[in-house]
């Protein structure tokens, strides 16, 4: 052989081994739809007077909206409504993590420092990890005011 021929040779391979990482790294799945794993929680709700100075009622938020963030991002990839009891589930997942949030109204006026209906909704978020297939995470209960 010259060396043009183990030239060629060498360079196949480097191109045979460089196609293979990028195969293996392309089908590394991250947080997100398409697993088979869930998320699932209840959101509980109080109930006060537009100044939240009397609490009307409390009980299991029906037709509440409960989002999820997948991996580490900042913006919502999907929306749940609560049932009639309060309770959401958000299904196939995969392994990662993942914020479950939902909004509340922000009682204390640390925003504008009026206690009021007019005050800003917050986040109430909860962390949660998947860290295996087939895995049905229970979120602790979202408590937030209305």
């Amino acid at each position: 052989m010259n060396f043009k021929t183990e030239s060629m040779k060498s360079n196949i391979l480097y191109l045979c081994v460089l196609c293979l990482v990028l195969a293996f790294n392309s089908c590394k799945k991250e947080a997100g739809k398409g697993g088979t794993s869930g998320i699932r929680g209840k959101v509980y709700s109080k109930y006060y007077n537009k100044n939240f100075s009397v609490l009307a009622d409390s009980g299991y938020a029906p037709d509440t909206d409960v989002y999820i963030i997948y991996g580490d991002g900042f913006s919502f990839g999907d929306r749940q409504k609560t049932s009639y009891n309060g309770s959401y589930e958000f299904k196939y997942l995969e392994k990662g993590n993942y914020k479950i949030y939902a909004y509340s109204e922000d009682s204390t006026g640390a925003y504008s420092n009026h206690v009021n209906q007019y005050a800003p909704d917050i986040a109430i978020i909860k962390e949660v990890s998947i860290t295996k297939n087939r895995q049905k995470v229970e979120v602790e209960d979202i408590h937030i005011v209305q």
